[in-house]
């Protein structure tokens, strides 16, 4: 063991092949050299909520205005990169792993952070299986007898780390806990960037949650610090910055100015960027109330001037504009699929139409829609970053335009966000991070805007459809009928805990910023 790190965790087999000395003490050199710098731009984020909550607003940099108007691109897309018109996400278990790898997907991005729950078992063999899906011998053999094993040709492996504000609990270094961000991203980029550069490929990653251009400096520093520690030449690594976040939609372009050489794109969500509009203003009245989370699709005025913006902002740049997710899971009711398919390629239309260059699917069923849709626009071509929409001019206050959105706020509403968001919990906490719910694949994105949106109806007194208001009272009748409908089809032992952490989350006077946090903390 390199000095100064202490492994709380346990030691599995085969562990001992990932967690080497030289790769920790490659891990102790990223947390020696960058994690003070962390700390400080999480400062900087807390008091931005602080400015935000005594009426501050959001807007683009005067002091980066430079950046926006200068004559700048991004590299080209690199090998394995090139064509992205149909993506698909997951966690790293093996099973899910090869399916993905073998779906067709153009791109499989292997998911440490939302669709993962970061026990320390699945993010160590988490990276045994990126280790030997790299390879190309990753093989599974399930409970039935039924073998998984890799095709010949296979999805490009992008891998998404931990957002800059977890934390690796079971990893100390100097008695203090390392970066999720950094022991996910180190781990990998040790273990596999040789074997990438040497099949023509690189070690690509998607990066979550940042809330500003500063922290994309950040993980570029990271960047070039590990290449050179490592002997791969500068530019090999190439991420795409998901765009997940409220206050990042007013510098995206100096995100990938500050990635130029490593940049490959940004990428639109939906679940947490309105999970980040609520959290960015959710003591600010009325007028930052979004209705029931299914209604506000990607059309209404606030979430187009994103999704508009992303692309034009790309594609100035020239680089790769990704759509959101398709969340649907292939039903055995053929009517539910029907209906569902037929939303799906709505969705996708609308995106290759606006001049996204591919987009996400959850499942691979649905990896075939996707890419016809993408290929009716794109043809023999690769992408469409020709197309620079300079027609698109996106101000600060269509940005901000939370108030026009149309919608209304329901009991309905209300028992979804507390019944999906226990029911996610409930599988979070007992290991499993991607879940399917009512034919949809949720993540800890659906947990977050589902606390979140209960919490802010109750903090603001929001007065439901049917004229009643948002009390503590009514929430907590809803989370007892909830829990109770729930416990009598479910006997998971966990349902309780997720029930009261949902419940604490929802109802408490102070704002916990992320529910991962609390409950990573309650987790071995």
């Amino acid at each position: 063991m390199p000095g100064g790190i202490e492994i709380t965790g346990a030691r599995s087999a085969r562990y001992d092949e990932i967690l080497t000395h030289d790769a920790l003490d490659f891990l102790a050199g990223l947390h020696r050299t960058f994690d003070a710098r962390r700390r400080a731009l999480l400062e900087a984020r807390a008091r931005r909520y602080e400015d935000l909550a005594a009426g501050g607003t959001l807007g683009f940099l005067d002091e980066t205005a430079g950046i926006r108007t200068g004559d700048w691109r991004v590299a080209d897309p690199a090998p394995g990169l090139v064509d992205r018109r149909v993506e698909i996400t997951g966690p790293t278990d093996a099973k899910m792993a090869i399916n993905a790898l073998n779906s067709g997907a153009k791109v499989w991005l292997a998911d440490h952070e939302d669709a993962n729950t970061p026990l320390w078992d699945n993010m160590v063999q988490g990276q045994l299986n990126l280790r030997e899906a790299v390879a190309g011998r990753l093989e599974f053999t399930g409970p039935d007898g039924k073998h998984y094993a890799l095709r010949d040709e296979t999805a490009t492996v992008v891998v998404r780390p931990r957002g800059w504000h977890l934390t690796e609990k079971h990893v100390l270094v100097d008695d203090e806990r390392m970066s999720g961000s950094l022991f996910d991203f180190g781990l990998y980029f040790f273990h596999c960037a040789r074997a990438l550069v040497e099949r023509g490929v690189g070690p690509y990653f998607y990066l979550p949650k940042m809330e500003s251009h500063l922290e994309a400096r950040l993980w570029d520093d990271v960047f070039v610090h590990a290449q050179e520690r490592l002997g791969i030449p500068r530019g090999t690594i190439r991420a795409t910055v998901l765009i997940e976040t409220f206050p990042a939609a007013f510098e995206m372009e100096e995100i990938l100015y500050e990635l130029r050489e490593h940049s490959s794109g940004l990428n639109a969500g939906r679940w947490d960027y309105m999970f980040s509009v609520i959290k960015s203003f959710r003591s600010r009245g009325d007028d930052w109330v979004l209705p029931d989370r299914n209604t506000v699709t990607m059309t209404v005025p606030f979430m187009r001037a994103y999704t508009e913006l992303l692309v034009r902002t790309c594609h100035k740049r020239g680089a790769h504009a990704i759509g959101g997710m398709a969340a649907f899971i292939p039903s055995r009711d053929e009517s539910v699929n029907e209906q569902a398919f037929a939303k799906v390629r709505d969705d996708k239309t609308r995106e290759a139409g606006d001049g996204f260059d591919g987009s996400w699917v959850a499942h691979p069923g649905m990896v075939d829609l996707c890419a016809e849709v993408f290929t009716d626009v794109l043809g023999d071509d690769p992408d469409q970053r020709h197309r620079t929409r300079d027609d698109v001019e996106v101000t600060a206050e269509q940005l901000l335009d939370i108030a026009s959105t149309p919608g209304e706020v329901t009991e309905q509403g209300l028992r979804s966000n507390i019944e999906v968001g226990i029911r996610y919990l409930d599988s979070w906490l007992c290991g499993t991070g991607a879940v399917g719910i009512h034919n949809l694949m949720e993540d800890a994105a659906t947990a977050e805007i589902s606390r979140s949106q209960v919490w802010q109806w109750l903090h603001t007194g929001t007065t439901l459809a049917d004229g009643r208001v948002v009390t503590r009272e009514l929430v907590e009748k809803l989370i007892d009928d909830e829990y109770a409908d729930l416990a009598d089809d479910d006997a998971s032992p966990g349902l309780a805990d997720a029930r009261d952490l949902f419940t604490e989350m929802a109802l408490s006077d102070h704002y916990e910023d992320f529910l991962t946090i609390p409950a990573y903390e309650r987790m071995p």
